[in-house]
């Protein structure tokens, strides 16, 4: 197995809405604000050669919104999707498998492309995963998450006869070194990938643990639909990262690409930071 950070770029989203009810004083600490009290967010996805498959796991907010769209997020930053492939030696052609940890528009954008006004998968030899509970809960979603579920990001998958949905069992081995975790309180049956890369533990944190600076357990995002779940989710999964080593791989944290923990007299606490090159 091979591992490869994909970078895609950055955005920003407000500060209080990604930390929920712990108040600026504190979160600004780690995740510093601009004067419009928006902080900058990393969309990192993760390129891995497992046997003869190539996987992209996530893919950015891609770029065929409008500007309108667009302007609301404040998209920075020299990387892009494709370059980063091409970075990591491959072509989007060559990609077997797209996992979408998620549907929301800063996960799977890049999925899908347009061109000549049509809608069509950017991988045109890929797989797209998803699963069956978070595939209903996308196509009919609730008044609160519509804005983060676009169907131009998500119908053109399924027209293009290229999704299948990985049964929703916590634990599904997925290719030979992954497996999948699910989490419902950010979102219904949100996916994490779990690798077994030369005997040590990585798991892909998608938006269960977006950044260091919401290790913390009261740090949960506005953004969750379940934020109790969340709560309940999180503490027992940095539990057992914890006393198992686990090394977590941060989707949008803008400054550290992997982490691990340990426990303090305060709880389950940040140990230390690293990228995820130097795990090899």
């Amino acid at each position: 197995m091979k591992i490869h950070k994909i970078e895609t770029g950055f955005f920003k989203l407000d500060g209080g809405a990604m930390f929920g009810v712990v108040p600026k004083v504190i979160w600004n600490k780690t995740n510093p604000a601009d004067e419009n009290n928006l902080c900058t967010w990393a969309m990192r996805c993760l390129l891995i050669e497992d046997d003869n498959r190539l996987i992209l796991v996530d893919t950015g907010i891609g770029h065929k919104q409008d500007e309108k769209f667009l302007s609301h997020y404040y998209l920075h930053g020299s990387d892009s999707l494709d370059q980063s492939i091409t970075n990591a030696g491959f072509s989007k052609d060559d990609i077997t498998d797209v996992f979408l940890t998620h549907l929301h528009f800063d996960h799977c954008g890049g999925a899908i492309i347009k061109e000549d006004g049509i809608l069509k998968p950017a991988f045109k030899n890929a797989t797209y995963w998803s699963n069956q509970k978070h595939w209903d809960w996308a196509i009919n979603p609730n008044q609160r998450e519509k804005a983060s579920f676009l169907k131009e990001n998500i119908l053109p998958i399924q027209q293009s006869g290229q999704l299948k949905l990985i049964p929703n069992e916590d634990g599904f081995q997925f290719s030979t070194n992954i497996k999948v975790r699910f989490a419902y309180g950010h979102t219904e049956a949100m996916m994490l990938p779990q690798l077994n890369f030369n005997g040590q533990t990585l798991v892909y944190m998608a938006d269960l643990l977006p950044s260091v600076g919401h290790i913390p357990l009261p740090f949960v995002m506005s953004y969750d639909m379940f934020p109790m779940k969340t709560l309940v989710e999180k503490a027992a999964f940095l539990k057992e990262a914890e006393e198992k080593n686990y090394i977590l791989i941060l989707e949008h944290d803008s400054v550290n690409e992997c982490c691990t923990l340990h426990m303090t007299e305060k709880g389950i606490r940040l140990y230390e930071t690293f990228k995820l090159s130097d795990i090899y």
